[in-house]
């Protein structure tokens, strides 16, 4: 059973956000995405000061298994990118909620994140 961690929100593509503050949120992909990718090889991630709309795809994730699109599950632009997991992509599979995260994004002023899942309706989506 993939780890579910209460605090967080979540994606129907396996994407996790961290509220951080008023305007910034962390994101990263679940412990159900990176147990079904399989070992992580190449992360590409947006650029810092990137914007774009909700739904957009801002990157991608390769593994040993396939190639998965990374979408923004939030409207904003890029605030910060973790180059730790472009430099050691192992990091999403060992620490997918912590040291593993990908990007974040300081929210758009109508940015909406009604759509996003609590812990448990994500738990029954990946049941």
């Amino acid at each position: 059973m993939s780890e579910i961690p209460e605090n967080l929100r979540y994606t129907k593509e396996h994407e996790w956000i961290e509220q951080r503050s008023e305007k910034v949120v962390r994101i990263g992909i679940t412990d159900h995405a990176q147990d079904s990718l399989g070992d992580v090889v190449f992360v590409d991630l947006p650029e810092v000061g990137d914007e774009f709309d909700e739904n957009d795809v801002v990157g991608e994730v390769e593994s040993t298994k396939s190639v998965s699109d990374v979408y923004a599950p939030v409207k904003g632009s890029i605030a910060a990118v973790n180059e730790a997991v472009v430099a050691d992509t192992e990091t999403i599979n060992k620490h997918p909620y912590t040291e593993g995260w990908l990007f974040e994004v300081e929210l758009a002023d109508d940015a909406d994140l009604s759509e996003l899942l609590d812990a448990a309706a994500y738990a029954k989506l990946t049941e």
